[in-house]
């Protein structure tokens, strides 16, 4: 006698789900997922809401049921929204929505996902893309006029129908020489730009005797107007890096002279607080509503812009080292008349 024929069906092994499956199973879903999920109704009033939306909103669910909740949602699309916590903190959500009907209502579900630590990073991404670009548009322009100049000299020496004495051939190379200077200035300006933006630790903290640095530094001014005072304790020292020390002083040497007027005067002096240094001129002075933005990356008087060359990079570089030196830089009008540019460092023991 043969098998019993079912007409080829397979016996049903499905086991036979509860009827209140589907419901349990979506709010464990809700409450298990990392994401803050929140059904709100046509009248824009929050009817149901998972823990990651109490965290996120900063309420609990008593308080969230029943309130509205704010922000328009748009079924399909994916926004940000700044949250304003009830502790006043912010963050940023990126919110996803989608409608759905329950039990005969209309329902309009949004998930939020915190996105605030990638808003932050990629505000700073702008910021740094905006910086670079900065750098290489004051580089092009900076280097592009010295780069012109230096070839139009050295076509001129080239050129067989020019005839030049000794002194002019002399005069055509100093300008020559000038030009490559800014440019070695430039170079190094922005090499300290890199370093300083890279967070680059200083190589070695010393004590250095700042005369002796002073004096150093006035040297390689030479060409310009020696109207120049010092007044300064041979004993006293800073604790700084001897490198980025020398580039603060020379820094500050180039802004009196290219923007100040002789005398140059240069005071030292020892407070509590640690060694004061002053470079001051008898300038122009420095236009009150220019002050707080002195010490700006790129900063550069409109007054001045087109009287002297620079890059509006040797305030900031100073104020920069300075502060990684542990002291500051800062700016005092002159007593009379001018400008005072003073830096404030860390005063090593004597000798």
């Amino acid at each position: 006698m043969g098998e019993p024929h079912d007409g080829g069906r397979r016996p049903d092994t499905e086991p036979t789900r509860p009827a209140n499956f589907e419901r349990d199973a979506g709010q464990m879903v809700m409450s298990a997922s990392a994401d803050g999920i929140l059904a709100v109704d046509d009248r824009g009033v929050i009817r149901i809401c998972n823990p990651a939306a109490e965290e996120l909103l900063g309420r609990p669910t008593g308080e969230l049921l029943g309130t509205p909740f704010g922000y328009p949602i748009v079924a399909g699309e994916s926004t940000e929204i700044d949250l304003v916590l009830p502790d006043g903190r912010t963050r940023v959500v990126e919110m996803r929505a989608t409608t759905t009907t329950v039990a005969g209502e209309r329902l309009h579900v949004a998930a939020l996902r915190d996105v605030t630590l990638r808003r932050q990073a990629e505000q700073q991404l702008e910021a740094e893309l905006e910086r670079q670009g900065s750098v290489i548009a004051v580089a092009a322009h900076e280097v592009r006029n010295p780069l012109t100049g230096i070839g139009q000299l050295v076509d001129m020496l080239r050129d067989p129908r020019e005839t030049f004495t000794e002194e002019e051939r002399a005069d055509v190379l100093g300008r020559i020489a000038n030009r490559t200077a800014r440019l070695q200035s430039l170079v190094k300006k922005l090499l300290t730009v890199a370093k300083i933006d890279a967070k680059v630790s200083r190589a070695y903290v010393e004590p250095v005797p700042v005369l002796e640095m002073i004096l150093e530094r006035l040297a390689e001014f030479a060409d310009r107007p020696r109207d120049v005072y010092v007044s300064c304790d041979p004993e006293v020292r800073v604790l700084a890096d001897r490198g980025e020390l020398s580039e603060m002083m020379v820094n500050y040497l180039e802004n009196a002279f290219s923007y100040g007027a002789p005398p140059i005067e240069i005071h030292v002096a020892e407070q509590p607080g640690g060694v004061e240094i002053k470079v001051c001129d008898h300038g122009p002075g420095v236009p009150e509503e220019f002050v707080p933005s002195l010490f700006g990356r790129f900063s550069r008087s409109p007054h001045r812009v087109r009287e002297t060359d620079g890059s509006g990079l040797g305030l900031w570089i100073v104020r920069s080292l300075s502060r990684a030196n542990g002291g500051d830089a800062y700016f005092e009008p002159g007593e009379e008349a001018g400008a005072c540019f003073c830096l404030r460092l860390p005063q090593a023991s004597p000798a």
